[in-house]
């Protein structure tokens, strides 16, 4: 028998503010100022919904430790820059969570500092204040559990009864891992079918997730 939903884990970065679009931006700037031309989808595939750390691993292979370092204080600073520029909640973000009554918390690839800033400016952090998981707390990133499961149990709730929102394939095959319910947030960056599979709703509008809940 299927669990009732007692948990809905929320990515950050593409799920509760719109700030993929902004990070893709910069990474791909940043690839044709360093020596790493990327495309859009090339910056999606290798970077969208993976860790600072696992990131960095991938500039290092390409272009040395050195570079990585520069690349990644760059791109920090650009980051900011764009999210103080203009960085919004995701469209029918606010609405949704008026609409969910279930417990919530947040578990993302982010730093804490970087969820303080972005949850900061768009006025999402008092929401989730106290319920905010980083993979710097656990040993390894998505597409692994750990964090989804770091997340439930200091929440205090079975990995069964728990439902993941991801915007990206990294973060739907970690939530399957944990078994946990994902449901895949297509409406931005990353195309619906990289987010399909097994135990996995898709939907492209944030207002349809209360009733997807309920319904699964």
């Amino acid at each position: 028998m299927i669990k009732p939903i007692e948990l809905v884990i929320f990515d950050c970065d593409g799920v509760l503010v719109d700030s993929e679009r902004i990070a893709a931006r910069v990474q791909v700037a940043l690839g044709a100022e360093l020596g790493w031309p990327l495309t859009e989808a090339e910056v999606i595939d290798r970077f969208i919904g993976r860790s600072s750390v696992s990131i960095r691993e991938q500039i290092t292979d390409r272009l040395g430790p050195e570079a990585a370092a520069h690349w990644w204080d760059r791109f920090e600073e650009l980051h900011r820059e764009a999210v103080d520029s203009g960085l919004s909640p995701v469209d029918g973000l606010p609405q949704a969570l008026d609409a969910i009554a279930l417990p919530t918390c947040v578990a993302s690839s982010g730093s804490h500092e970087k969820m303080r800033h972005t949850l900061g400016r768009t006025g999402l952090y008092a929401r989730f204040e106290g319920r905010i998981h980083s993979a710097t707390e656990v040993s390894r990133g998505k597409p692994a559990p750990d964090l989804f499961l770091y997340a439930a149990r200091r929440m205090g709730v079975d990995p069964a009864a728990c439902a993941v929102v991801e915007d990206s394939r990294p973060g739907v095959q970690a939530a399957r891992a944990a078994g946990m319910r994902a449901f895949g947030y297509a409406g931005g960056l990353t195309p619906a079918e990289r987010l399909e599979g097994p135990g996995t709703v898709v939907f492209d509008d944030m207002r349809q997730l209360p009733g997807l809940l309920t319904d699964h």
